[in-house]
């Protein structure tokens, strides 16, 4: 099954927008983690946390944002990519952030719920027309690819 119906250039130009901007967020929280705080800082953190498997997820979970972040700003592997990481976000909201209330100042949930959000509705929607999505693999992906 392929992907007829591309969006308007207007629905196209908001996807961007939000691509962009969520894309960019989850890519610089994947490169704090890598560059600022390195992996063994990280690692440490996510023990402090209570986060199952640190030495794995740590790693996993930085990659996934720094990489992620970086496709689903430039449009590539947008629904699978908004998946993953709005999954992500999910376990970050469980694992972390939920005891704490809504508020992010309080280390509340609002920012991660809003990212996850945000990504799976790209994982719904897919890149939209100016995405690398739209300009390579048009007619000839998956929907759930593209």
């Amino acid at each position: 099954m392929t992907n007829t119906t591309a969006p308007s250039a207007a629905a196209s130009l908001g996807l961007l927008v939000l691509r962009i901007v969520v894309g960019v967020i989850f890519a610089a929280h994947g490169a704090q983690k890598v560059f600022e705080y390195t992996i063994p800082g990280t690692i440490g953190s996510f023990e402090g946390m209570g986060i199952p498997f640190p030495e794995i997820a740590a790693p996993l979970v930085a990659f996934v944002e720094l990489i992620g972040g970086i496709l689903l700003a430039l449009g590539l592997f947008t629904r699978p990519v908004g998946v993953i990481l709005a999954v992500d976000m999910i376990v970050a909201l469980f694992a972390v952030h939920l005891p704490a209330g809504l508020w992010v100042g309080e280390g509340g949930y609002e920012f991660v719920a809003v990212l996850g959000a945000a990504a799976l509705a790209l994982a719904f929607s897919g890149a939209g027309r100016f995405s690398l999505d739209g300009a390579f693999l048009r007619g000839r992906a998956p929907a759930w690819l593209s």
